[in-house]
């Protein structure tokens, strides 16, 4: 016979398994020194400027 669970408990469960989520999604975008987002924006605009560099036009 199968064990009878209680669907408030279940609901409430998954809830916080989805509020963890989010909060480490929020901690990895909010969560950098602005040294850090400097550094990340100068990086990728660095890594566009090769990019566009290297590009062949026809």
């Amino acid at each position: 016979m199968v064990e009878p669970i209680n669907l408030n408990k279940a609901r409430k469960d998954r809830a916080k398994v989805q509020a963890k989520a989010k909060a480490a999604q929020n901690r990895s975008l909010f969560g950098l020194l602005k040294r850090e987002k400097t550094v990340s924006k100068l990086e990728a605009e660095r890594a566009r400027r090769a990019l566009d560099r290297t590009r062949r036009e026809d």
